[in-house]
């Protein structure tokens, strides 16, 4: 059990911090290919800028966590651990769907298929198409599903009430920025967007 939960702490440290990497590469590529900005939090107090501000808050503090508890393990009494959840089954079962929602959301199936077409935020440019091939054949938000999956991940590998929180927390705003998007994406496309909905689902 020791030695299970010995790996899951380096792995979550590593995890997070490949992230942070990750998008920070991502972003620096594509805002350098299109010569325009990529990141957009909306303006201040409305749904699009709480729900950019909360994903930033999180995604900080969660990295922060996981690299404190390298150095201090002992942060992890703080954190509320659900004993009856910490077994080498969840923790196994937690970093795979870590590296799953991480898999699908980094391939060519979401980002590199994207291309320059990615952005983090809603452009207030706007976006020229919409995109229904790929994997939007079967969900109009495939990368938020992929971003649940690791959040679910996230609390199986450290399950407790900070990771509980988190994932909740997570689960309402990535619900509140879809709809944010969507009546974004009906506005300027209202017959094109509306006869996708019709035929996709919002999730699965």
């Amino acid at each position: 059990m020791q030695d299970i939960t010995e790996f899951t702490r380096i792995f979550l440290a590593l995890f997070f911090s490949f992230v942070a990497t990750f998008y920070v590469v991502r972003i620096i590529v594509v805002k350098s290919a299109i010569a325009s900005e990529v990141v957009f939090v909306g303006e201040k107090y409305t749904k699009e800028w709480c729900n950019q501000l909360t994903f930033r808050l999180f995604r900080t503090c969660i990295c922060c966590v996981c690299l404190l508890r390298l150095a201090y393990p002992t942060i992890d009494s703080y954190l509320g651990m659900i004993t009856s959840l910490v077994s080498p089954i969840f923790q196994f079962l937690g970093m795979l769907l870590l590296g799953l929602g991480l898999g699908f959301t980094a391939t060519s199936v979401i980002h590199f298929k994207l291309g320059e077409l990615w952005r983090s935020g809603i452009d207030p440019n706007a976006p020229a198409k919409i995109i229904t091939h790929g994997f939007y054949r079967y969900s109009r938000n495939p990368m938020y599903i992929a971003v649940t999956t690791a959040q679910l991940g996230f609390f199986f590998a450290l399950p407790s009430y900070f990771s509980l929180i988190c994932l909740l927390i997570g689960l309402f705003t990535l619900h509140s920025q879809v709809k944010v998007e969507e009546r974004q994406l009906k506005s300027l496309f209202p017959k094109q967007y509306t006869e996708y909905t019709c035929r996709v689902r919002r999730w699965i």
